[in-house]
């Protein structure tokens, strides 16, 4: 909450203590018999809702027990019970909710036994049973409505930081297959017409016939086509990370999921390709995360490590867990998030498993060969 809106909430307050105060006060100065001592009582236990916020629980105990002991010493109408209802409505608010029904009960209590022996007590006991109950139940509404705001507004959120992620990973996934495409149908036409073009300059020459020149051009067209065609495809495959793990962990906490980050081993750099897998599958991960898990808790775990003690061969270990919603009983489908991270790890040659945790949430975990040796 903005220094701005504590401000507003803090005046909210006060105006809220004023209003039962002047009301409170104002219908004590017309019932007989009240007396200074009651009037203090009545102005402390309006006072005391401007607090609410803080100590919800100890503005329920402040106002019961002196809204109890002005019904005890004055006798007053049920409007006398206006600062007890507040204080119950925020205690319920907050979600203290028995706490609100025995502070309520309390001061039913105290009225009910020291009011006046008339047939009227009985309908204003029942009409303040009624309003401590309608307090409970409208504290939990409120509640309710302001947790719907705050799961609305964490999603709409956590929707504006992925929007942008998502798209670059479409874009990125978009390059690769364009990338494929011309690699599998161009690269290999390109490749038979300049073979066929050199073995015709070849035997030519071989047989002490000249070349002609147009076989030539076609000769050197198309190895320059190969060269352009080999740029192009690297330009289209450039897949480069825009940070670190470390920066996407940041970054995450920066958009309100709680992340915590544990680097083992001896960190070091690492061949493009693998630095690059870690970096998407660690993004994704956290990506998945923040869409699917709700209010979780995520552990990101990178280890740089041998594979075995035996051959001491090298490589990463990535691990992203989180304690969300996901359940082993209905397995999410693949998308194309998790799809694309088990192509990457596939051809790098590691071993990748994203499935539900079995006590709950979801799991990511990658192992990467390094290609290095201890």
């Amino acid at each position: 909450m903005s220094g701005r809106q504590e401000g507003r909430g803090r005046l909210a307050d006060v105006v809220l203590a004023a209003v039962v105060g002047a009301l409170g006060m104002g219908v004590a100065a017309f019932d007989d018999g009240t007396t200074a001592l009651d009037q203090v009582l009545v102005a402390l236990a309006s006072a005391a809702l401007a607090f609410h916020r803080a100590a919800p629980r100890a503005v329920l105990a402040v106002a019961t027990v002196l809204g109890t002991a002005y019904v005890v010493h004055a006798h007053p109408g049920p409007l006398s019970a206006l600062p007890v209802l507040g204080a119950v409505h925020t205690a319920a608010r907050v979600g203290h909710r028995g706490v609100a029904a025995a502070g309520g009960a309390v001061f039913l209590a105290g009225y009910v036994a020291t009011g006046p022996g008339t047939e009227h007590v009985a309908e204003r006991a029942g009409l303040l049973a009624g309003w401590f109950l309608c307090a409970v139940v409208t504290g939990l509404a409120d509640r309710n409505w302001q947790a719907y705001l705050r799961q609305t507004e964490q999603r709409a959120l956590e929707a504006e930081r992925t929007r942008e992620e998502a798209a670059l990973r479409r874009a990125g996934e978009e390059r690769l297959r364009i990338a494929r495409e011309l690699h599998d149908s161009l690269t290999h036409s390109i490749s038979i017409v300049k073979l066929q073009a050199g073995v015709a300059v070849h035997l030519a020459r071989k047989r002490g016939e000249e070349v002609p020149p147009a076989l030539l051009a076609i000769q050197e067209a198309s190895g320059e086509a190969m060269r352009e065609l080999r740029s192009a495809l690297q330009v289209l495959r450039a897949d480069e990370p825009v940070g670190t793990p470390a920066q996407l962990v940041e970054r995450a906490r920066a958009a309100g999921l709680a992340v915590d980050l544990a680097v083992t081993g001896e960190e070091r750099p690492l061949p493009e390709t693998v630095d690059r897998a870690a970096y998407r599958i660690v993004q994704e991960a956290l990506t998945n995360a923040a869409r699917h898990a709700g209010p979780a808790k995520v552990r990101v775990r990178i280890d740089y490590g041998p594979a075995n003690e035996g051959e001491r061969v090298r490589e990463l270990t990535v691990e992203v867990d989180d304690d969300g919603t996901a359940d082993p009983a209905r397995p999410p489908v693949p998308g194309t998030g998790l799809t694309g991270m088990r192509e990457r790890v596939g051809a790098l040659g590691g071993t990748l498993r994203a499935a539900p945790r079995t006590e709950g949430g979801f799991s990511v975990y990658a192992r990467l060969p390094t290609g290095e040796t201890a």
